[in-house]
């Protein structure tokens, strides 16, 4: 038996998300099928970690068991994305691992990120890949507020209400604003996020950069482990799963 790992880059535009479900296509359920016509064998993927309808990935991975080896990555990729040709989902690398690994459970870090494009009009180029905001946001006093999700916290309030996770407690590694031009990005860096979290957060930066609430604010909310206190989460058409490091 052999363990491939693949990287996977996606727009989640038009998808229920990632993981199978009954009220539509998942990007988990049209890679399975690539798979499983591209190796002539029913396939079952196992991701790093699902992501809502809408939200994209730079570099999802995933793993799989498949009773042969795979000599030629070449083949193998340009097999599988014929498969996909039609989809907006690639297949960008095949790495053989041992059987222990899982791309769940083996993963150490995941980035994330988030795009802001702030600027009165929209922008063909970045429709639904970017969160357009059409009121000058102030950028110090965004940068501010998100070091009070730096290092340990309490993510009560910033979850979704459906989110299944039993601890709430995460560890925000890296946390940054950066500014390019109108594109505002923000990067988390964590272990695990629960669900809506990242957007959650950005949600209550928008609220800062607006003038809103006071850096401090974003303490108080942290602290109050009060869902109805938190900004209304950013929406899922600005969210990339940027990497996943193991």
């Amino acid at each position: 038996m052999f363990n491939y790992n693949i990287i996977i880059e996606y727009l989640g535009t038009g998808f229920v998300g990632w993981q199978k479900q009954k009220n539509g296509i998942s990007i988990q359920t049209v890679i399975e099928n690539a798979l499983s016509k591209t190796l002539k064998y029913k396939i079952k993927i196992n991701g790093s970690g699902r992501t809502d309808a809408g939200v994209h990935a730079l570099a999802q991975s995933a793993n799989f068991i498949f009773h042969q080896e795979i000599k030629d990555e070449f083949k193998f990729l340009n097999s599988i994305n014929h498969f996909l040709k039609n989809e907006t989902i690639s297949i960008i690398k095949l790495k053989k691992k041992n059987l222990s690994f899982h791309a769940r459970f083996s993963a150490k870090k995941k980035i994330y990120k988030y795009i802001i494009l702030n600027r009165t009009i929209n922008s063909p180029m970045y429709k639904n890949r970017t969160w357009l905001i059409k009121k000058k946001l102030n950028i110090i006093l965004m940068k501010k507020g998100i070091k009070f999700f730096l290092g340990k916290h309490n993510f009560s309030s910033m979850r979704s209400a459906s989110c299944g996770a039993q601890n709430p407690i995460k560890i925000i590694n890296k946390a940054e604003i950066k500014k390019k031009g109108d594109h505002i990005e923000i990067i988390f860096v964590s272990k695990s996020f629960l669900q809506k979290q990242v957007r959650s957060m950005v949600g209550c930066l928008k609220y800062v950069g607006e003038t809103k609430w006071k850096p401090e604010k974003i303490k108080f909310v942290l602290n109050s482990k009060k869902r109805n206190l938190c900004a209304p989460p950013a929406p899922a058409n600005g969210l990339y799963l940027s990497k996943v490091i193991y």
